[in-house]
C-alpha cells in the first residue's frame, strides 16, 4: 500500500515527514485545537459542519490558522483525494485538522501557527465485536473539566483527564469505554463521544454544560426527530444509566455504538436495543453504507 499523504504548513508531504517541533506550544502546552471527520466508502461526511465548529474553536482560543474555511475545506478534500490509492479494501479514513500557536515562549509573542491535515486508516477491528455485543461503560473517579475553567464546546488536545480516566477504566476492563461525570456527579461524556440512554421510548442525553456537542450527536437528534422518537436534554446520573432500557454512544468514527454493561452490570434486554437499531439503520441509509456491517466484516490487509 502507498504511504499516506498529509498537509503541513503549506506543503503536501508523506505522513512519515509530518512532524511537529519539540518546542511547538501544541506539543509542550496542549495549545492546540482540532477537528476530525471520517469517510464512508472514501467520501468525507459532513465536512463543512465540522469545519464550522473548528473555526469557532479557533476563534474562541484566539488561534489564527491563516486560512479561510473555504481554503481548509479545499485542502482537506485534496488530502482525502490524494490518499484514495492508499485506502484499504472495504476501509475508510479519519481526517484530522489541527492548529497550534507555533514555536513561541509567551502566548502573546507573534509566531507562525502550525497547521496540519492528515488521514488515518480506521481500525475497524476494535469496533466490530463491540457493535455486535455492546461496549462495557465504566464511570471512573476522574471527572470532566469544569466548564468554569474550559468551555466544553472547544475541541482541544488538553486531555490528561481523559488519559487518566482511560487508565482507570482499563483497570476494570481493558476494553471498557470510560464515561466521565462532571463536578456535580452528572454524566458528562465518553472520552471520545457523547452519551445517551433510552427510557420508556425517550432518548435522554446530557446538555452542553460539561460535554462537547458532537456533530454526530446533532445528526442523531435530527434522525430521531425524523423517526418520531422523542429526545430530551437533562441532568443524568449513573443511576439513570443502570436502570435504562438502552444505552448508546456516538462519535465520528464508530457512529452509533450500543452499550451492553455499565460498571459490570449487564443491561436488560437485547443489545443493541430497538431504538438504537432504528438509529443505526437510519444512519447507514443516510451515509450510503452499512457501517455496522463494515466494522464487523472488515479484514485489515496483511503487510
Amino acid at each position: 500500500m502507498p504511504e499516506l499523504i498529509a498537509y503541513l504548513n503549506g506543503d503536501v508531504i508523506p505522513e512519515s515527514q509530518c512532524v511537529v517541533h519539540a518546542t511547538d506550544r501544541g506539543f509542550r502546552l496542549g495549545d492546540v485545537v482540532y477537528d476530525l471527520q471520517r469517510t464512508f466508502d472514501g467520501r468525507i461526511f459532513r465536512l463543512r459542519e465540522h469545519l464550522e465548529r473548528f473555526m469557532r474553536s479557533l476563534k474562541y482560543t484566539r488561534l489564527d490558522s491563516g486560512l479561510s474555511i473555504d481554503e481548509l475545506e479545499s485542502l482537506t478534500r485534496e488530502v482525502v483525494e490524494r490518499n484514495q490509492a492508499a485506502r484499504h479494501p472495504g476501509g475508510d479514513f479519519t481526517i484530522t485538522q489541527f492548529v497550534t500557536r507555533g514555536r513561541t515562549t509567551r502566548v502573546t509573542d507573534p509566531a507562525n501557527p502550525t497547521v496540519c491535515i492528515f488521514a488515518q486508516h480506521i481500525d475497524f477491528g476494535q469496533y466490530g465485536p463491540l457493535h455486535r455485543d455492546g461496549v462495557h461503560v465504566v464511570f471512573p473517579r476522574t471527572r470532566a473539566y469544569s466548564n468554569e475553567s474550559l468551555d466544553p464546546k472547544v475541541k482541544h488536545y488538553s486531555r490528561m483527564n481523559f488519559v487518566l480516566a482511560n487508565l482507570e477504566s482499563a483497570d476494570v476492563d481493558p476494553d471498557a469505554f470510560p464515561v466521565l461525570l462532571d463536578s456535580d456527579g452528572n454524566i458528562a461524556e465518553h472520552i471520545l463521544g457523547n452519551f445517551f440512554i433510552v427510557k420508556d421510548g425517550v432518548i435522554r442525553m446530557p446538555g452542553d454544560r460539561s460535554s462537547l456537542q458532537g456533530d454526530t450527536r446533532r445528526a442523531v437528534v435530527a434522525l430521531a426527530a425524523q423517526l418520531g422518537v422523542p429526545t430530551t436534554e437533562e441532568d443524568l446520573q449513573p443511576y439513570d444509566a443502570y436502570t435504562a432500557d438502552e444505552v448508546f454512544m456516538t462519535n465520528t468514527t464508530y457512529c452509533i455504538m450500543p452499550a451492553g454493561k455499565i460498571d459490570n452490570r449487564p443491561l436488560d434486554g437485547p443489545v443493541p436495543g430497538p431504538v438504537t437499531r432504528q438509529l443505526q439503520s437510519a444512519w447507514s441509509e443516510m451515509v450510503g453504507l452499512d457501517f455496522v456491517d463494515q466494522a464487523v466484516n472488515y479484514r485489515r490487509p496483511q503487510r
